[in-house]
């Protein structure tokens, strides 16, 4: 119904009893309204969630700038301010914004947890992060460390048990989100290729899963980053790798991270890797000006990428013979069951093996000894990847038995105890004196076996043989040549010098036949090197002005100058 008025038509709304006319301005208002709302969610970026597990901050800081680096950025891109990042603490937490192929749209904003201990008491602060609405946005990266390789099997098993500690303490609603996510998953089975993150089979048509794939699914989609490959070189000039240690490890890890679904790749800062590709291909970031391909690599042990859904043990096995990927399979199941909150091991139950403590640069701490477990495969990683800082000597005592307070004793005790050692030293020379003096050989002077304060308030020092000559050094010296030195206008060899010496401290002197000999071969030598010295200073010399040659017959003489009109 509408009625007349002096501005116009009001239009009135006869919806129901009670209802209430809408003037024209507010109707487009709420139109204005709709409008806007439609344009902000379309606008809205879409939020993904990455938790980064291990490693230290300084690691994490350099794994994340790998994520975010990019080559073909332009300069002003560059150019802009990163996002800081916390993680000293506890939690850590820092955002990347991913943008597109030409980086002038932000397909989504990723927003990075960082937490570098597998201590339980932090599941609390993991356990807020996951919600019905971000499990299937999240993916964990298990971060690792190649200056510690020997540890990565306790690691990954430790953050394995995090991970699933979380997801038990986690409510229902959680736990079928989680579900669901992992079966969403399984079904990206591999077809005729994976290319960002996603089967390019015919829709509905799905490769069953093979032996030990997807068996102890964690809930979550993890992704494990090896990172820092430039120290491989290291692990084989220090420690003595070779190819079986890398082709172990990397077949120990592909056959536990196959049981969860995960996928596998080796980064470092200064080589190019797809790391980026991987992580936003996991997360369902996808570019619609370039399509991002993943290429598995198993061969460059620097370049490793296993995408997920890809690996097999047929796969597994071609790597190296003799890997029994059953054994490391089954065994793996029974090292990531949650262990059950019981009394204190008792010491018959403690495992001896390497396992039982872990020192390295990112985990220095020794930690305690853990329970035997029947049937795992723990202690073979270990066993095959020793540890080396393991077997080297402490230059500490170990922290406990130092006590933390100690005594200085005073002066006269200190004195005391110098005198009682200066009267051992005294009778260790006179012994020494007298034993030589009854075989026969020359008495050693105590002032050279032992260092002793002279009369000037100097230390003599003490004499030592040489050490012996290394082949490196024989080279090095072979290259260098001898040492020489001008004396008097002579060359002299030092080392030469230094041998004659020698000799005379033996006892060829002056004073005996041998000595007298040897000195008057050295002088007639010595004489006769500066003949022929002489000789080769009295060659005939090139004149000045008329070019008229002279020289001097005795070699001493100064040659004359001759001119065009000569003298």
């Amino acid at each position: 119904m509408y009625t007349a008025g002096s501005k116009g038509r009001t239009r009135v709304s006869t919806t129901g009893p009670g209802s209430r006319p809408q003037s024209k301005g507010n109707q487009e208002k709420n139109l204005w309204s709709s409008l806007l709302d439609s344009v902000a969610s379309g606008k809205k970026l879409p939020e993904k969630q990455l938790l980064v597990l291990g490693g230290n901050p300084e690691l994490q800081k350099e794994f994340l700038e790998t994520l975010d680096s990019d080559t073909s950025r332009r300069p002003q891109d560059r150019r802009r301010k990163k996002p800081p990042i916390a993680n000293d603490f506890a939690l850590g937490y820092t955002y990347q914004d991913v943008l597109d192929a030409d980086h002038d749209d932000i397909l989504a904003r990723l927003s990075i947890y960082l937490l570098s201990e597998s201590s339980p008491v932090y599941s609390a602060l993991v356990k807020p992060l996951l919600t019905p609405k971000t499990i299937s946005e999240t993916l964990v990266v298990l971060l690792l460390d190649w200056a510690d390789p020997w540890s990565w099997a306790r690691q990954v098993r430790d953050w394995v048990r995090f991970l699933k500690g979380v997801i038990v303490s986690m409510d229902d609603e959680c736990k079928v989100t989680a579900e669901e996510t992992m079966q969403e998953w399984q079904q990206r089975k591999r077809g005729a290729g994976y290319e960002g993150g996603a089967a390019t089979s015919e829709a509905g048509v799905y490769i069953p899963l093979g032996q030990g794939e997807w068996d102890e699914p964690l809930g979550l989609p993890m992704c494990v980053a090896c990172h820092g490959t430039e120290k491989i070189e290291a692990l084989e000039k220090d420690h003595g790798w070779r190819e079986e240690e890398f082709d172990f490890s990397l077949q120990y890890l592909r056959t536990v991270l196959l049981k969860h679904g995960s996928s596998l790749i080796y980064t470092s800062l200064s080589v190019p890797n797809s790391l980026p590709t991987l992580i936003h291909s996991s997360l369902g970031i996808h570019s619609l000006l370039k399509r991002q391909t993943l290429k598995h690599n198993v061969i460059d042990r620097d370049k490793v990428l296993v995408p997920p859904n890809w690996d097999s043990w047929g796969k597994i096995r071609v790597l190296r013979e003799g890997f029994d990927v059953e054994g490391i399979s089954s065994g793996w199941s029974i090292d990531i069951q949650l262990p059950p909150k019981a009394a204190p091991p008792q010491p018959s139950d403690i495992d001896p093996s390497p396992a039982a403590e872990t020192t390295s640069p990112t985990h220095p701490v020794n930690r305690p000894a853990s329970p035997r477990i029947p049937g795992s495969i723990l202690p073979i990683y270990e066993s095959t990847i020793p540890d080396p800082h393991r077997d080297r000597p402490s230059t500490f005592p170990p922290i406990g038995e130092v006590p933390l307070d100690t005594t200085a004793p005073t002066m006269q005790e200190y004195l005391k105890t110098l005198q009682e050692e200066m009267t051992r030293l005294t009778e260790a020379d006179e012994k020494a004196s007298s034993s030589s003096t009854a075989t026969g050989q020359p008495q050693q002077n105590p002032s050279t076996s032992h260092p002793a304060t002279s009369n000037t308030g100097f230390s003599t020092p003490t004499r030592h043989p040489p050490p012996p000559t290394s082949e490196a050094d024989r080279k090095v010296n072979e290259h260098i040549g001898p040492v020489q030195f001008n004396m008097g206008g002579i060359q002299v060899d030092a080392d030469e010098m230094v041998k004659r010496l020698k000799e005379k401290d033996k006892g060829y002197g002056p004073g005996t036949p041998e000595g007298a000999k040897k000195e008057n071969e050295e002088l007639a030598n010595f004489f006769r090197d500066l003949l022929e010295k002489g000789k080769g200073r009295g060659s005939p010399r090139v004149t000045g002005g008329g070019g008229r040659r002279e020289g001097s017959g005795d070699g001493g003489g100064t040659p004359k100058r001759g001119g065009s009109g000569g003298e």
